[in-house]
């Protein structure tokens, strides 16, 4: 006899609303668990996001994926995006709203990333320190992304630290070599 298990889609990280700055980039993310494992899919105003300057990336285990908006349009991105977790045993959905603020609308205290993070050279036996300033009121958290995916410290063992400046720290070099990629940086 087969038993055959079926859970339905869970959200671990549904996405966040986000107020952008026209030209930037906003980054939504999103990740479920389920049996089997859901599928993951953007919609924006009931259709599947479509657009060059949409970019979506999915998770290496297979868990979920960020949607990347670059550059921030302000008529056209505006809207409540969903992200949708499927599979064989139900589906499940979570709005984000983006807002796209022109120039002359940022509020005062809006976070401001004031030197964002520099290619880095470093010896073998050498740790490395990647940069990133930001102010605002009140002070922006600092989230750091490698090939559009969310860098996850706490399951690095210890060899990526965050500090409280916004500063990350890579501890050995064979770990800077496995994760090396373009990173960015959000507040």
């Amino acid at each position: 006899m087969f038993v055959f298990h079926v859970g339905i889609p869970n959200f671990i990280k549904s996405p966040d609303d986000q107020t952008g700055i026209y030209g930037g980039v906003a980054s939504f993310i999103c990740q479920a668990t389920g049996d089997p494992k859901p599928l993951i899919t953007w919609m924006k105003k009931g259709k599947k996001v479509n657009s060059p300057r949409f970019e979506v990336k999915e998770f290496d285990d297979k868990s979920g994926s960020v949607l990347r908006i670059q550059p921030l349009r302000t008529n056209r991105d505006e809207a409540i995006y969903e992200c949708t977790a499927t599979n064989s045993a139900g589906e499940i959905s979570a709005p984000a709203k983006l807002i796209v603020l022109e120039e002359d609308q940022i509020p005062a205290g809006f976070p401001n990333i004031d030197m964002g993070p520099q290619l880095k050279v470093v010896e073998r036996t050498n740790t490395a320190t990647m940069l990133c300033a930001a102010s605002g009121n009140p002070d922006p958290e600092i989230f750091w992304f490698k090939d559009m995916l969310p860098v996850d410290i706490s399951s690095s063992n210890g060899r990526i630290k965050q500090l409280r400046s916004g500063e990350v720290v890579f501890s050995t070099y064979s770990y800077l070599l496995n994760i090396w990629g373009k990173f960015n940086h959000i507040y």
